[in-house]
């Protein structure tokens, strides 16, 4: 009776749904959110470039038993190129992130984590030649103008150009990590179509590793046994965002399960407070309020976008 329990319990979380998808996306909310904090823990003896090549490293050994049981075809790519470049990407996307977490609230980081489509959509139309509709164009302006209040909301002044130069350095590292995912995700969007997630997801856990090695090995800092036991979970927690990412999106629609990424935020308004006694300022949650729906917009039309091209490729194809 109890095994047949368990699996009826295990075709539940596999089964395509609207509350499997929901489940699925908060549960990437809260490992995202669990990783800033493994990443703020860690922090405080390790440097950035350290923690960032062991959340790399691990994440190589997780996934190089998976990639040999899977065999030879698994390894095969035609772009060894951009796989290096998109791990230098990664890399410096990281260690900036790794950075910023250890020197503003984390109500702040995932506020700002959330902006990520805010700069793809500006590098889309310059990289990738796509179109984009005014309403995308305002969400994006909408976004950045929530960039703008949180990063004024973390200076010392209020002065237009006095705050440039006293902005929070956590802050820069955060906005200058955000610009390095977008640009990853543009190269992602270039190589998705002929590569397979595994592999995508294997080569840039290799080529971020080999990219940290050196930087790594300069400001070396001895880990102890707990903090390796941190940096595992850290390798771990990113390999299981883009695995419970994946059954989210094939669960249900992205545009359905969109509001809910949002939930990152009060997991991190959460931690934040319970575990480093951190209260959100108003700039934070007014820039907040502001990004969130902007993003949100961005996501829906683009949603909407790629549903209406998968129509009219099927009427060209039926016709």
């Amino acid at each position: 009776m109890t095994r047949a329990i368990n699996i009826k319990n295990t075709h539940w979380f596999n089964r395509p749904g609207y509350l499997q998808g929901v489940f699925w996306i908060v549960i990437v909310a809260l490992i995202s959110s669990s990783n800033d904090v493994l990443m703020r823990l860690t922090g405080t003896r390790l440097p950035s470039m350290e923690i960032s090549f062991f959340r790399f490293f691990f994440s190589f050994m997780i996934l190089l038993p998976i990639m040999l049981f899977q065999g030879g075809q698994a390894f095969q790519t035609s772009r060894p190129g951009r796989h290096i470049l998109r791990g230098l990407l990664g890399f410096g996307a990281v260690a900036f992130w790794c950075a910023g977490i250890n020197m503003v609230p984390l109500a702040v980081v995932s506020t700002l984590a959330l902006t990520v489509p805010l700069f793809v959509l500006p590098m889309a139309i310059v990289f990738l030649g796509e179109n984009v509709g005014w309403q995308r164009a305002a969400a994006t302006l909408s976004g950045f103008l929530g960039i703008a209040i949180i990063v004024n909301g973390t200076s010392q002044t209020h002065d237009a150009i006095q705050s440039i130069q006293s902005l929070d350095k956590g802050t820069l590292f955060l906005v200058a990590a955000t610009i390095l995912f977008a640009c990853s995700d543009i190269l992602n969007k270039k190589m998705v179509v002929k590569e397979s997630n595994l592999t995508m997801l294997f080569y840039f856990a290799a080529g971020t590793s080999l990219c940290g090695a050196i930087p790594a090995y300069i400001v070396w800092e001895m880990p102890t046994v707990t903090e390796l036991c941190y940096l595992f979970c850290l390798g771990a927690g990113g390999n299981l965002i883009l695995y419970c990412l994946l059954k989210a999106f094939a669960a249900t629609d992205v545009s359905a399960l969109a509001p809910y990424r949002y939930v990152e935020l009060f997991f991190a308004c959460l931690f934040g407070l319970v575990l480093f006694n951190e209260i959100p300022t108003m700039t934070t949650l007014l820039g907040a309020v502001v990004i969130i729906p902007s993003t949100f917009a961005i996501a829906y039309y683009e949603t909407r976008h790629q549903k209406m091209l998968a129509m009219t490729q099927t009427q060209e194809a039926s016709s």
